[in-house]
This record gives structure tokens, sequence and C-alpha cells, in this order.
């Protein structure tokens, strides 16, 4: 290298620092006395002073010196840090291998608890199957067994009936029966008949003898004509009887379901309107009609009577209904509300209909009517074994009689 040469700054610092890591080492490489004994200046002879400074062929040397020095500590810290990570990735390797092993052995653990799970699933369906099963077969034997006790008990049950009513036509009691309802609808009719004849015999115009001297006598006015007791089979009610087969035809023909109360709001079939006008026009108001079959038929022409009675004379009527027990009178409120559309306020001691379960409180009821002006009609259930005396004695009433081909008994209503 020429020293004539511009150096640079930084080379020329690690010049320095080289030569003084020569002077240092040779320093070091002195004896001990010559670096610790402190020189006596008398003693030693004067010497020409020595120059320190280096020339640009020592300082070339230095450098060249220098430099493969720093290259075998270079290589050294690379051997050092390859060999920290081969280290590290030989732990690394170890580790991968180590978390494999792990994944196979949980994947081993999962595939043994879900073939557990799965033979744990299909033994519980089994044995769910089988309780299953089992509670079908001992309900179907139990439903087998009640099958045949109740095809048992209707079999004794239809026996019975039959032997009831064999003993009904061949006993007295069936017998009496059936002839006191013959004789009643026979009394009816002679009722009926008798009624029509006077009314005939009043209207016929007798030839009075002649007189040859007539007195003079004050003629009394007639008296007003008043609307007493309704009596039907008369043909000096005409009027009222054309009203009434209006209404029946209204009922049969255009029934209002939505109509105002007291007026009949369900379908009147042609066999109702049969019974209401064999009621009106042939027993006169006062007489026994056979049941339908079932109270509901039976209140459904109660309802047809109490409803024509109701546009005919209005709030004068108030309707008795006799029945022997609380539940069978029930059936009647129910059944008068659900035809006549009336509420639970129209029943009371002084409301349009009074229930009762005695005949002589009825009685009493229906005597403090007709001495208020007032019209009672009197409904007896179908149920009442006896009818009491003291009830035809009132103009209006209506008695619903057993069929005697046909056993009744309170759990048929």
């Amino acid at each position: 290298m020429n020293s004539e040469d511009p150096q640079n700054p930084e080379q020329e610092q690690d010049k320095n620092q080289a030569v003084k890591g020569l002077y240092n080492s040779q320093e070091s490489n002195l004896p001990d006395q010559d670096r610790a004994t402190p020189r006596d200046n008398s003693q030693a002879p004067d010497l020409p002073p020595i120059s320190l400074t280096l020339s640009d062929h020592d300082k070339a040397k230095a450098t060249q010196s220098s430099e493969p020095l720093q290259e075998d500590k270079v290589s050294q810290i690379k051997l050092g840090q390859s060999s920290d990570q081969a280290k590290k990735m030989a732990s690394l390797a170890q580790t991968v291998a180590e978390l494999e092993q792990k994944e196979q052995e949980l994947r081993q653990r999962i595939a043994t608890l879900q073939n557990h799970q799965q033979s744990l699933a299909s033994k519980e369906l089994e044995t769910t199957q089988a309780v299953v099963e089992r509670m079908i077969l001992e309900g179907l034997t139990e439903l087998e067994q009640r099958k045949q006790k109740l095809q048992i008990s209707i079999e004794q049950l239809e026996r019975r009936r039959e032997r009831i009513r064999e003993e009904m036509r061949t006993s007295f009691a069936g017998v009496s029966q059936e002839l006191a309802i013959r004789v009643q609808g026979f009394k009816d009719y002679l009722v009926g008949s008798l009624q029509d004849l006077a009314a005939a015999a009043e209207q016929l115009e007798l030839s009075q003898p002649p007189t040859e001297t007539p007195r003079p006598a004050l003629e009394e006015p007639p008296p007003p004509p008043t609307r007493g007791n309704p009596q039907f089979a008369e043909q000096a009610f005409k009027d009222e009887v054309r009203q009434i087969r209006q209404l029946l035809d209204q009922y049969r023909k255009m029934p209002d379901y939505y109509g105002p109360p007291w007026q009949l709001r369900r379908t009147f079939e042609p066999i109702h309107a049969e019974k209401v006008s064999q009621w009106f026009f042939s027993q006169g108001g006062r007489g026994a009609l056979q049941t339908m079959g079932s109270r509901l038929q039976n209140v459904l022409i109660a309802s047809a009577v109490i409803s024509v009675l109701r546009t005919l004379y209005d709030n004068r009527l108030r309707t008795l209904v006799l029945a022997n027990t609380p539940e069978r009178l029930g059936e009647w409120r129910r059944g008068l509300q659900d035809c006549l559309g009336i509420s639970r306020s129209d029943f009371g001691p002084e409301r349009g209909v009074v229930l009762f379960e005695e005949p002589i409180a009825l009685v009493q009821k229906a005597e403090r009517l007709i001495k208020r002006d007032q019209l009672a009609l009197i409904i007896v259930d179908e149920t009442e074994d006896k009818i009491s005396l003291s009830l035809l004695q009132f103009p209006l009433w209506l008695a619903f009689a057993p069929d005697p081909r046909q056993m009744y008994t309170y759990d048929d209503y």
C-alpha cells in the first residue's frame, strides 16, 4: 500500500488498535522486574530518545497479522451458532415426534370411546324397545280383558232388559200401567168431545114459543168479553186456534235461532208439531202425551207450548215444572234455557218458570197464581209414577207418560 494514498478514518483507527495490541503483547513478554522496578534516571546513562512511531510498512504488517485473527474468531462464532441451531433442531424434532405419538394415542382413545359409546347406545336402544314392546303387550292384554268383561256385561244387561220387558207385558203392573194410559187417553177424548158438543149446542138457534102479551123487562147489558181460562177445543176460540196454527207453522218452516226470549229457537220437526197440535186442539190444553224417548225431546215439545202460550198471554203465564230429583230439574232448566233463549234469572218463585220436587208445593203455588188472575201451566216429568188428583183441577197441564215398551232409568237421561 502506498503511504501517499489518503486513508479512511476507520482504517486509521483499526491500525492504531493493532499497534496498541502489539505493544501490549511485547510489554507482557518483559520480565516482572523490568515492569515492577522503576528505573533510576541517575544511574542510567543518557540515551537518545527512541521514536515509537511506526512506519507505514510496520503498520501494514500489523494490519495483515490482525486480519487472520478476526477471521478465526468469526469462524468460531459461526461454528458455535451452527452447533446451537443443530441442538435446537434436534430438540424440536424430538418434540414433534413426541406430539405425533401423543396424537396417535389420542386418536386411538377417541376411536375406543366412540366404539364404547355406540355399543352403550345400541344396548340402551335394545333395552328400551324391549320395555316398550312389553308395555304394549301388557296394555293390549288388559284392553282385551276389559273388552271381554264389557261384552259380558252388555249381554247380561240385554238379557235383563228382555226379561223385564217380558215381565211388564205379562205382569199385572205392566198391564195396569198400559190400561191406565189408554183410559186416560180415552177420558181426554171424551172430555174434548163433550166440550165440542156443548159449544155446538150453544150456537144452535132454538125457536121460542110465541107469547100473547109480552112482558116489558129491563134488558141487562151483556158483560164485556173477558179472556178467561183457555179452552182451545171450543169453536168460539177460532182466532186463537188460527194464531196457534200459524205459530206452529212458523216454528216448523221458518225457525229463528236468534229470536227474542221466550220464542222457540230450535228445529221443530213435523212429529213435534203433531204432538203440540194434539195437546192444544184434541186435549184442549189438558192431558198427557206419550214421551218422545228422551228428556231433551220432551223439553222441546214443552218449550213450543210455552212459546205459543207466551205469545197469547204474555206475562200472565207462569210455568210450573214438576220432577222428583234436583238433577232432572237441572236438566229441565238447561233445556228450557237452550230452547227458549232465557237466562237463569227467569227461574224463581216470582219469575216465568218455577221448579218443584213435590206436587203439594206446586198446587199451592198454582192456586195463588189463579187468585192473582194469572195462568199456571203445569208440566210433569215422565219419571213421576203417580200424578196427584189436585193437579187435574187447573186449566193448563201437560204430563209426559212413559212408554210401557221401553224401560227407563236415571242413567238414560
